[in-house]
């Protein structure tokens, strides 16, 4: 029952151990996300925990051009032909829409169109990923919380919650196995203006109101989209105003762009462990004062699981290591 994972200030739970496997922009990745909920099984987790940007970013529409031929981008393919690209498309993070020429070229033509055959594709694939995740986990009692990112639409948030597998609410504190989870999925402006940005005293507004939920501090799980600033979690090429990489001396030129805010909440209330993403090519770990933070990375694109395990063990962490492949 959701419920159960839901806070309770009189929770009597006194079990003190935690096994969280933490992974981040799947970006609609089939292939990642069934790594993902494998690997759960496999190291006996308690618990998955999701970052956010889930959606993908990407839609390429085949066209049927009747006869069994179909065009994808200026290739014609067979309808024996079509399965492996859509599978490649779903292991790499693409949608697609069979449409007509007629559809094609209408759709073309409106962007609002293209918007719906975007938002269609979305919630389908958030609904196959629930009946993987329901089918797989049956037996296993495994709890999935999960947040959004600053890529993925508000309306999924009514879909997450169509599962009960999926444990969604942002800013709401989960009392789980004695620990409080906590999300936020809000990022400090980027280059993109992407759906969910915020400015930097914005987001430690809403962070202030969020924590000051948590009973214990010592024992809450910060999953916060964003990484924190000037750490190991949030290097990413400094670019030009053409948003390109700037290069010198044959390098690419990195800087930190995490969330500034992010860092001073973890500083004033010392969480025990923060689980970030968004800056996909920035894994690693840090310390933040006595708080330990993980970025897995991310490369969906290949379908790759990064992912971190991480054992709590009452107040403290016990082990964390990452896990690739």
């Amino acid at each position: 029952m959701v419920s159960l994972f839901k806070r309770n200030k009189h929770s009597t739970n006194s079990t003190t151990d935690l096994r969280i496997l933490f992974s981040s922009d799947l970006h609609a990745s089939y292939t990642v996300f069934k790594k993902f909920i494998n690997a759960g099984k496999i190291y006996k987790v308690n618990a998955l925990i999701i970052g956010g940007d889930i959606a993908g970013k990407t839609l390429i529409p085949i066209i049927d051009l009747g006869n069994n031929n179909y065009n994808i981008q200026d290739k014609i393919v067979t309808s024996s032909e079509l399965n492996s690209f859509i599978e490649r498309f779903k292991s790499e993070g693409i949608y697609y829409a069979i449409l007509s020429k007629n559809e094609y070229e209408e759709a073309s033509q409106n962007k609002k169109a293209q918007d719906e055959l975007f938002k269609k594709a979305i919630i389908a694939t958030i609904r196959e990923w629930m009946k993987i995740a329901e089918e797989r986990l049956k037996d296993y009692k495994i709890p999935i919380f999960i947040n959004l990112g600053n890529d993925d639409p508000e309306y999924l948030f009514e879909v997450l919650k169509e599962s009960e597998i999926f444990k969604v609410g942002e800013g709401e504190v989960f009392d789980f196995n004695g620990y409080e989870i906590v999300s936020y999925g809000y990022v400090n402006p980027t280059p993109w203006n992407t759906f969910r940005e915020k400015k930097e005293e914005e987001i430690y507004n809403d962070l202030s109101k969020i924590v000051s939920k948590i009973t214990n501090y010592s024992k809450a799980i910060y999953n916060f989209h964003a990484p924190p600033y000037n750490t190991n979690l949030d290097n990413a090429p400094l670019l030009d105003e053409n948003l390109k990489p700037i290069v010198r001396g044959g390098e690419i030129v990195y800087t930190h762009v995490g969330s500034k805010s992010i860092r001073r909440i973890i500083e004033e209330t010392n969480p025990l462990l923060g689980l970030h993403g968004h800056i996909h090519e920035s894994r690693g770990f840090d310390k933040v004062n006595n708080t330990i933070v993980i970025n897995p990375g991310s490369e969906y694109n290949s379908g790759l699981l990064h992912a971190a395990l991480v054992i709590l063990e009452g107040e403290s962490i016990k082990a964390h290591q990452f896990i690739l492949g």
